[in-house]
Parts: C-alpha cells; sequence; structure tokens
C-alpha cells in the first residue's frame, strides 16, 4: 500500500493539472510495485522557495543523503 509524498516548490498547479500528475505517479507505482489504484495515495506538499531549506532539505534530505537512491544536484 504505497504512499507518496511529493514536495516541491511551489508551482501553483491547478486542480487539473494536480491530477494529471497524481494519475502518472499512480501509473509508475502500479507498474513497479504490482499494486492497484486502491492501495495508492498520493499527497503533494507545495513548500515556497524561501523555506525549502528550512522545511525540506535541512530536515528530510541532507540527513539522508547517503541513502536516497536518487540525490539533488544541488546543496544547501
Amino acid at each position: 500500500m504505497p504512499h507518496v509524498k511529493v514536495s516541491f516548490a511551489t508551482r501553483d498547479l491547478s486542480t487539473e493539472q494536480q491530477q494529471s500528475f497524481a494519475n502518472d505517479l499512480v501509473d509508475v507505482l502500479k507498474k513497479h510495485l504490482s499494486t492497484t489504484d486502491d492501495a495508492i495515495s498520493v499527497e503533494f506538499e507545495e513548500v515556497p522557495s524561501t523555506q525549502w531549506k528550512s522545511s525540506v532539505y535541512d530536515p528530510r534530505i541532507k540527513p539522508q543523503l547517503d541513502s536516497l537512491v536518487k540525490k539533488p544536484g544541488y546543496e544547501m
């Protein structure tokens, strides 16, 4: 039962864009995890870019750099 939380700098995505994004993520999860729509949940977290370092990078990315499957191409 995957739950995916995507944090990203504020993009002001429309409801339609968010749904399309979520649908694409669901398709990838179903393909790679052999699961169903009913088992998947998706959460979006828009973070103002001025708060990215304190809200996302420092508490969630930096401490996990060694174990990230895909590392960011930036440092803060």
